[in-house]
């Protein structure tokens, strides 16, 4: 019997060479469920009753009881002696055949339970639908399928004695799965049996042309230079103060907020002793102590400018009046004065920067476009390689690939150029875009990546040739397979009506926590 085991094969793809071809081979390699010929969901029927010993990983009992990892549409995902959850359990034990002695061993094991928990909660939302559909399998097919199994087989006969000698429970359970495997088998064989059209298959296969193939500037969002950096906390220097706070926060109202400042201005309770006793916030236990703040920061609680600013001018010991803040009211106490922003010192320099990357990204991103801008404009007056040398740049390279938005795994892909800046490329239509709208040998516009502006210069376009054609028509089949099967199982793993509990139990089964 086998199991659901799609994308979890243990090969790893070799290395990569120039060809489409070889490309195409190797994903076929390191992904035969993908193009494997047919998906490889297939059922589980009487696997229980085949494998004697019960395959039991170490730790003995605990991994036997009956224990529920979770719900599909309010049925539980137990793992239960001789159920489907226990099967595939053992179906996917015996087919990787674990070493205690492999380092890789507790991840290959929860792994294991996690591909057989993935499968139950499948298995149990495909029937789920076939209920709904108002599928119905009649017994006598159940009748005939069970008179098939090698249980009861005898000369390759059906036994009547041996199908008598099964106690009624263990025969009932069986006649169950059976019926359950015919209901999943007839759901998998609609899904994966809708056939391709022809001239789907020649659509498909004309997106390999054109490809083209680019050299590539890359211009970092951190090249964002300190002159800029510099000169944003000088021209806004309220932001960066940097002064040391202790604070009581009252939820309750503003009344008890007052009470509770008097009798620390009088001398009734220290501030310590306050915020330990009335504080409601991180920071009672510390008697208020919220070590050192920048001015920006404070403006996460008090949102008028005013009073933010009277905290930041308070004297050291001074203490503030209670102030609306987000978590109710609150009042401060300066421990130290507040002292102004020291571009000197990496680390403050290094805070500013990581706030401009933050709330102001557009700004350096600016910064960065127009400096790719200045590039391109070095590139149409010099050319490519003498803009790159000028500017002290790296030159990139990449190509042939056609417009493969997605990265599908039909067609060469933006994912194995082996360019860092360009893994999240595939999925943007901006780079797309440029990429095949920019006249050749002329620089594209700036593209925003991620935390890169790039400059595509294409080189060169040609034509899928025959072959790759050929090869792609000849995987079409199979990739619509794998895509359907990722699909339906992304559908039931993400439904609602999923409640995933994995990680909890099986964490205090084999983990004890």
């Amino acid at each position: 019997m086998e199991l659901v085991m799609a994308s979890k094969d243990k090969k790893h793809p070799e290395k990569k060479d120039d060809s489409f071809t070889s490309e195409m081979i190797n994903r076929f390699r390191a992904h035969p469920f993908l193009f494997g010929g047919t998906v490889v969901v297939l059922v589980i029927v009487i696997v229980a009753f085949v494998f004697v010993p019960a395959i039991v990983p170490r730790g003995g009992s605990r991994g036997g009881g009956a224990q529920t990892f979770g719900y599909y549409n309010g049925t539980p995902i137990s793992y239960v002696l001789n159920n489907y959850f226990y099967r595939a359990q053992q179906v996917l034990m015996q087919r990787y055949q674990l070493s205690y002695d492999d380092p890789d061993f507790d991840t290959n094991f929860t792994s294991i339970w996690r591909q057989a928990f993935e499968e139950t909660a499948i298995h149990l939302g495909i029937l789920d639908e076939m209920k709904r559909s108002g599928f119905v399998v009649p017994d006598d097919v159940v009748d005939r399928q069970m008179a098939e199994l090698p249980q009861f087989q005898e000369n390759g006969r059906f036994s009547s004695a041996k199908y008598r000698a099964m106690d009624t429970s263990t025969r009932l359970t069986m006649w169950k799965q059976v019926q359950e495997s015919i209901i999943a088998e007839s759901y998998l064989s609609d899904i994966n049996n809708l056939k391709s059209a022809s001239a789907e298959v020649s659509f498909v296969s004309s997106m390999a042309s054109p490809k083209r193939s680019f050299d590539l500037a890359v211009f970092p969002l951190y090249s964002y230079p300190d002159s800029e950096v510099e000169s944003y906390a000088e021209a806004n220097p309220n932001l960066f103060m940097t002064i040391r706070l202790s604070r009581i926060t009252i939820s309750s109202s503003e009344r008890e907020a007052q009470q509770i400042l008097a009798s620390v201005r009088d001398g009734t309770t220290s501030f310590e002793d306050a915020a330990r006793n009335n504080s409601q916030d991180w920071a009672a236990d510390r008697g208020g102590d919220i070590g050192m703040t920048m001015g920006y920061e404070l403006e996460f609680e008090i949102s008028d400018t005013q009073a933010r600013e009277s905290v930041m001018n308070l004297a050291r010991g001074e203490i503030s009046d209670v102030l609306k803040v987000t978590g109710g009211w609150a009042f401060y106490r300066a421990d130290e004065v507040a002292r102004p922003v020291d571009l000197s010192d990496q680390s403050q320099k290094t805070t500013v920067r990581n706030y401009i990357y933050r709330f102001l990204r557009g700004q350096a991103e600016d910064w960065v476009i127009a400096e790719a801008e200045k590039f391109s404009e070095q590139v149409r007056e010099k050319g490519f390689d003498e803009a790159i040398a000028a500017g002290n740049l790296s030159k990139n390279n990449f190509g042939p690939v056609p417009l493969n938005y997605g990265n599908s795994a039909l067609f060469n892909s933006i994912s194995s150029s082996g360019i860092p800046e360009l893994q999240k490329a595939g999925d943007n239509q901006f780079f797309w875009k440029a990429a095949f709208s920019t006249p050749l040998n002329s620089p594209s516009v700036p593209i925003v990546l991620d935390d890169t502006v790039i400059v595509l210069f294409p080189l060169e376009e040609s034509s899928a040739d025959d072959s790759e054609i050929s090869l792609i028509e000849s995987y079409y089949s199979y990739w619509v397979s794998g895509s359907t099967e990722s699909a339906y199982r992304s559908y039931f793993l993400n439904n609602k009506k999923m409640d995933n509990r994995f990680d909890e139990t099986f964490g205090k089964i084999w983990r004890g926590n």
